[in-house]
């Protein structure tokens, strides 16, 4: 996938607040994913990345040092802070960012400050990579943030890739489950379509999406109000928010072969059509809805 600033950017990646990566990881591979080795912030925070053939990713993301996430945000540092007030008003275990791709993050930063919904300052840093066979690389990104005032539920952020780790992914990209990718990303909203101006300009959409859908580069941004969310997947929506995303759609080779995989973890699951919904779960921060897509 090609990030770009001319047109709608793709989706990138899905950031899932979670209190122990560990908890994570064992929710994760019991539900059929390869998760990457631990990746250390220079800010305070950790990952352990899902990543995808479609060149998307997951992000689950503990507090690793808690002094140094402090100190992140009394310097100013717009991703630990969002992640703490998300964990403040929602708890350490959720769903709290879409992130864009973009070769132009100081642009990106432009437009959200123009359009009265930055949420801060840029962000610039590097981490240390490390594949499945121990080779490392260096990650290097900026991000430029956006988000409605007052809102602590949810934000956006355009991600450009500075330097890309030399590594070899393929080994992380062969999930059990055979997910390949994401189709689609669900937000739950009182207001629906208050929340369209926000995401249209995080994406770059002047459209402002179609019916409550914005048709990103591979995948799906869609906002539901709860009830149709709860009509749809047969799961609660959760609290009353503003803006929260709730569930992720990814797309499966096999549903079969999927449900047998859950059904020998003991994953609690249920069928409705062509999706398998996996309701969330500690490491586990949204609804998991597997949908065969060939």
């Amino acid at each position: 996938m090609t990030p770009t600033t001319s047109g709608i950017h793709p989706l990138d990646h899905l950031v899932l607040p979670t209190r122990s990566l560990d908890a994570a990881r064992t929710r994760l591979t019991a539900l059929g994913f390869v998760v990457a080795p631990t990746g250390v912030h220079p800010f305070g925070t950790e990952n352990c990345c899902v990543f995808f053939a479609d060149g998307t990713y997951l992000e689950p993301l503990a507090i690793g040092s808690e002094p140094a996430a402090v100190e992140a945000v009394a310097q100013g540092n717009v991703f630990v802070a969002r992640d703490r007030l998300y964990r403040e008003s929602r708890g350490d275990e959720g769903f709290s960012a879409v992130v864009l791709g973009t070769d132009n993050a100081d642009g990106d930063h432009e437009r959200y400050v123009e359009a009265g919904l930055s949420a801060g300052d840029t962000l610039s840093f590097s981490r240390a990579f490390t594949d499945t066979t121990g080779k490392s690389d260096t990650a290097s990104f900026k991000l430029a943030f956006a988000a409605a005032q007052g809102q602590t539920d949810a934000f956006l952020f355009a991600c450009q890739r500075i330097n890309a780790p030399k590594v070899d992914r393929a080994a992380l990209q062969a999930h059990p489950n055979g997910v390949h990718g994401i189709a689609e990303v669900i937000a739950v909203s009182s207001s629906p379509a208050e929340q369209h101006r926000l995401i249209a300009v995080a994406v770059n959409d002047p459209s402002g999406g179609q019916g409550g859908a914005f048709l990103l580069p591979t995948a799906n941004l869609r906002v539901l109000d709860p009830a149709s969310f709860a009509a749809r997947f047969g799961t609660p929506a959760g609290a009353p928010s503003e803006l929260r995303f709730a569930a992720v759609v990814f797309s499966i080779r096999d549903t079969g072969a999927a449900a047998s995989l859950l059904a020998a973890n003991a994953i609690e699951h249920d069928m409705s059509g062509n999706d398998i919904i996996v309701r969330p779960a500690a490491g586990q921060g949204a609804a998991f809805i597997f949908r065969e897509i060939q």
